[in-house]
């Protein structure tokens, strides 16, 4: 690939003072105006936590970073990317033919790019995490160079595989087993309880917070005409509906969990989530030329059917002019792979990476020729060229730098404003 392998990163320019780290209080606030004060509230405590969870919850900042600084990475081939590639965008899942399966879970930032930028923001994590974690640098870049000596493997073999329950190991295969055992009435109970003899969503102030009478009828009328045009209407009668509380950077956003008549009687209920995704904000820029597409629910739905292998049961997307809702069913947050187990444990995580690497790369496969992306031969390619690897682990280490100044400018705004 021309460029790549006399190209190096220049780290002083990277080093240098820029305003992003002087208002990125203001930066961050302008991104996330409008949405509820509730969740948005949350969301930045939130990114308070820990550097990691900052830069969870301002992916916006990370890409427009990077589009200002673009001769920082080499050239690479365009992709389907998810758009929020980080160490727990990863999880099990329930599919739409009942089996379980690990692959990438977020799909809100979801847009054409350089393969290259998506591997970026992995790489960033790693080394945002490690300090949190309690790992040494060594550890950091030894988690890096696995994952992309994987990633290149994976990718330079041009075959897409999916994560098989009898192979897997660690916590993959942790995750995958609990998926398998469990039942949708075993979930439904531990969501739900029981008053004057009707089922309700449990309202916790954690996972749930109560839904106002005009959201119910908002969700009731969109969702209602949404059912007529499915094969079993009766399904998505509603019984009762929440405001969802769940992960970080959407927090803010309208999201429900809607508890809805399933296959019928108290054991054939089922619970949907929605989620109303804003436009990705790595599809802001120029340089990266993006299909039209009808909504930015369809455009979610649209990449995550192309890049994991088997999409979650029950995704579809409802239109509401430029907006609208994604559908799945509700897959709980326990499902998805945290740090919290990994935590003094780099050796947790070398078990996992190179399943990371794997689910990646065959996510770039499986989508590979649709709307403007590379097809198989130039990403083989591409992994086939080592001259890419310096520059990227360069950058993802210096920028993990920036997310930490950003972050103890951020938590000292949210402190002076309290």
């Amino acid at each position: 690939m021309p460029g790549t392998l006399s190209h190096r990163l220049d780290v002083t320019k990277m080093r240098q003072p820029d305003s992003s780290s002087r208002d990125v209080a203001i930066r961050i606030e302008r991104f996330n105006a409008g949405r509820e004060p509730e969740r948005l509230a949350l969301k930045y405590r939130e990114m308070c936590n820990s550097p990691f969870s900052f830069f969870r919850g301002s992916a916006h900042l990370f890409w427009e970073d990077l589009d200002a600084r673009k001769s920082a990475l080499p050239d690479s081939p365009t992709i389907w990317a998810c758009g929020d590639l980080h160490l727990e965008n990863f999880g099990s899942y329930q599919g739409d033919n009942g089996l379980s399966y690990f692959d990438l879970n977020d799909f809100d930032e979801a847009a054409l790019a350089p393969s290259i930028w998506e591997l970026s923001r992995f790489v960033t994590s790693v080394y945002v995490a490690a300090p949190t974690l309690g790992f040494s640098c060594a550890s950091a870049n030894e988690l890096v160079k696995l994952f992309l000596d994987a990633y290149r493997t994976a990718l330079a073999h041009g075959k897409a595989h999916l994560v098989e329950r009898d192979t897997a190991t660690g916590m993959v295969k942790t995750l995958l087993e609990q998926v398998k055992k469990r039942k949708r009435t075993r979930l439904v109970e531990s969501r739900t309880n029981w008053k004057k003899g009707r089922r309700r969503l449990r309202i916790d102030g954690k996972h749930t917070l109560p839904a106002t009478d005009d959201q119910r009828a908002d969700v009731t009328r969109w969702l209602g005409k949404f059912a007529r045009s499915q094969p079993d209407p009766g399904f998505f009668k509603i019984l009762d509906v929440a405001r969802r509380v769940a992960g970080v950077g959407s927090l803010g956003l309208d999201r429900y969990i809607v508890l809805v008549r399933g296959d019928g009687g108290s054991d054939g209920n089922a619970i949907i989530d929605a989620k109303w995704p804003a436009p990705s904000s790595l599809a802001n820029f120029d340089r990266l030329p993006q299909p039209t597409w009808k909504s930015e629910p369809d455009r979610v739905v649209a990449v995550q059917r192309r890049m994991q292998g088997t999409a979650p049961a029950l995704l579809d997307a409802v239109t509401i002019g430029r907006g609208g809702y994604v559908l799945r069913e509700l897959q709980p947050s326990k499902d998805r792979l945290t740090l919290r187990e990994a935590r003094g444990r780099p050796g947790r995580l070398r078990s996992v990476i190179s399943t990371m690497a794997h689910v990646t790369a065959w996510a770039q496969l499986r989508s590979g020729g649709r709307q403007g992306s590379a097809v198989a031969d130039d990403l083989i390619a591409f992994a086939n060229d080592s001259g890419w690897q310096r520059p990227l682990v360069d950058y993802g280490r210096l920028y993990a730098d920036k997310v930490e100044r950003d972050y103890e400018a951020f938590v000292t705004t949210q402190k002076e404003r309290k």
